[in-house]
């Protein structure tokens, strides 16, 4: 088989976060048990599920290796570098605000990271070959719910300065544009951006927001349809950025999400709106930590904290954007 890749380079929240927190100063982090549960040796590794993700499922099928690092990680190899990591960091977003307010890395900064990472490769490997390992990689993107869940509906700061939530997505897709036309900047061709879930049947929002925390759970359909109306303008915006000689992909994650919701039977899920660790109603990084009761079968759970995916929704969802991924080959 012929590998179409050089790397995987990796940008975003939690999602795609293989551990670059365990590194700064923040509570947002997870590199504890039970993280980790279901990992190669059961390691915490600073992933926030039970064990891999979406990027280490398609790392692993595009035949580059099967987990891809944090960049911050000191005890990497050359060789490790150089087939890609993730700059990614958990609760970070599009908006620089939403990464401040738990002192994690913003999406500006993980793009200085890349700069700072290309200039370590230049140095071992010269400019050239670091040139063409770029426009040979691909480039992951995933964030946004952060900025939602987190910041636009659980503090007042964005909702003082755009008082409803099609200004705050106007302004996000200023701070997407910005990021991609960076990653361009650098030499990205290859861009996969993964739009946002229905992130109104995240466990911990039906548990704030939704006015019912108990029975009977249920997502809160006005934030899902926020969600709709941010990945049609994303959809947009790619189409309109792309240009000759680069491709812009959308990754749609709201479909299959949705759907395991809609019919967890047929994915295997008992549980789809708490989270495996603890009382699965608001538990996540700190709070599910070696104290919390775990449930017996993450498995049949969608959910690993009230927060995250568990692996096996990861996993799904990478079956899901396996025909993309194949697609976007195939323009290569």
């Amino acid at each position: 088989m012929i590998f179409p890749f050089s790397a995987v380079f990796v940008f975003g929240d939690s999602t795609v976060d293989s551990g670059n927190n365990n590194y700064i100063n923040t509570i947002a982090k997870c590199d504890f048990p039970p993280y980790g549960r279901d990992f190669a040796n059961h390691v915490p590794t600073g992933r926030f599920t039970n064990g891999r993700l979406v990027t280490d499922y398609l790392a692993s099928y595009v035949g580059i290796k099967d987990f891809v690092p944090p960049y911050l990680d000191p005890s990497l190899s050359l060789d490790e570098l150089m087939t890609g990591v993730s700059f990614a960091s958990g609760s970070s977003g599009f908006d620089p605000l939403t990464a401040q307010l738990v002192d994690v890395i913003t999406m500006e900064k993980q793009l200085e990271y890349f700069k700072e990472y290309k200039r370590k490769l230049e140095n071992s490997i010269g400019k050239e070959k670091t040139k063409l390992l770029i426009s040979k990689a691909a480039f992951i993107i995933s964030a946004g719910t952060n900025d939602f869940v987190v910041n636009y509906y659980n503090t007042p700061f964005r909702r003082q300065k755009y008082y409803n939530v099609s200004q705050y997505q106007q302004f996000l897709m200023q701070m997407v544009q910005q990021f991609i036309q960076g990653l361009m900047n650098e030499g990205a061709r290859v861009i996969g951006v993964a739009g946002v879930p229905p992130f109104g049947c995240l466990p911990i929002v039906i548990t704030i927001d939704s006015g019912d925390a108990l029975q009977p759970r249920r997502c809160i359909e006005s934030y899902s349809a926020v969600a709709r109306e941010y990945n049609s303008l994303l959809q947009r915006l790619l189409k309109t950025m792309e240009i000759h000689g680069t491709k812009l992909f959308y990754v749609d994650i709201y479909d299959p999400i949705n759907d395991m919701i809609q019919n967890p039977i047929n994915y295997g899920f008992s549980e789809v709106t708490m989270g495996c660790c603890g009382s699965g109603l608001i538990e996540a990084s700190i709070l599910c930590n070696p104290k919390s009761i775990v449930c017996n079968n993450p498995s049949n759970h969608m959910f690993w904290d009230a927060v995250h995916p568990s692996q096996a929704t990861y996993y799904t969802v990478f079956q899901a954007i396996r025909p993309s991924i194949d697609f976007a080959i195939n323009q290569l």
